[in-house]
């Protein structure tokens, strides 16, 4: 009866562990599909099939810019609602994701974006001084160069900042290697979607991720199965951005790299129209 004990003990506290384990050597482990862009920025994808990587099927899209890349970030940001590609083209950028969250009605930012020193949106949450749950990670650029910011509570907050150029998203995922709990009363949070993150290494290299969903073949992830990916990549900060028929990547000579849902056709035609953008320039 004493080893039957012990043997049940030693399922439930070592299985977890290496269920995770076995995902993350999965994912290092992998098949990707490598491209080098320029000098220091590599475009890496690669798919899952048979549910075998977080017990799902996914296609992973990653960019990899190295400090050595001497490519700064800007933000993209129009009045009315662009393809990120678009945004990407006009402005001769190397690489571009989807930005923050916004208005799909009125093509306006939902959360705090200044582009250039100007202010274009503000963090909106009605009839009180806090901001919601998906705003509490900032991303500003400091000569081109991002840092992931944790914010306080007010919507104000990011008017004491004297960045030229920030864009709040959220949840933070993880900070200086610290991985934020997350809530569980949100679909949002625990169900499959697609996802845009971008995350920093120790050593300064800079990850954008778009993961795909709402297909068979790439289901999407969970905001706790992303911070897991982004982790196992190697990042020690990660904020997440826009997601579902928002997220998208482009890269140059290649054009739209992932599978934008909107369409509701795994090709690459189904990018959604968005308010503001990420891009590498060089």
């Amino acid at each position: 009866m004493k080893r039957f004990i012990l043997f049940v003990c030693c399922i439930v506290v070592v299985c977890p562990w290496a269920w995770c384990n076995n995902d993350s050597v999965l994912l290092l482990n992998a098949n990707w599909q490598i491209d080098t862009v320029e000098k220091g920025i590599v475009f890496k994808e690669v798919s899952f099939s048979q549910k075998s990587y977080l017990g799902s099927n996914q296609h992973i899209c990653v960019v990899e810019v190295k400090p050595e890349a001497m490519a700064k970030f800007a933000f993209a940001y129009g009045t009315k609602c662009n393809y990120t590609s678009a945004m990407a083209l006009q402005r001769g950028a190397v690489v571009a994701i989807n930005g923050s969250f916004f208005d799909m009605k009125h093509h306006n930012p939902i959360c705090y974006l200044k582009v250039d020193g100007k202010k274009v949106g503000v963090n909106t949450n009605k009839n009180t001084p806090y901001r919601k749950y998906y705003q509490y990670g900032t991303l500003v650029l400091d000569n081109g160069k991002p840092i992931i910011l944790q914010t306080d509570s007010l919507r104000v907050w990011e008017d004491s900042l004297s960045y030229s150029d920030i864009m709040t998203g959220g949840p933070l995922l993880m900070l200086d290697g610290y991985r934020f709990p997350m809530r569980k009363d949100r679909t949002f949070v625990t169900h499959r979607h697609n996802r845009t993150a971008i995350g920093i290494k120790a050593d300064g290299t800079v990850l954008l991720v778009v993961v795909d969903g709402r297909f068979a073949i790439a289901e999407g992830m969970s905001l706790n199965d992303l911070c897991s990916t982004m982790k196992w990549l190697g990042c020690v900060s990660v904020l997440n951005m826009d997601g579902g028929g928002s997220s998208t990547c482009y890269v140059r000579g290649r054009g739209v790299v992932n599978y934008p849902s909107d369409n509701g056709r795994y090709d690459h035609e189904g990018e959604r129209k968005v308010s503001n953008a990420i891009l590498l320039l060089k």
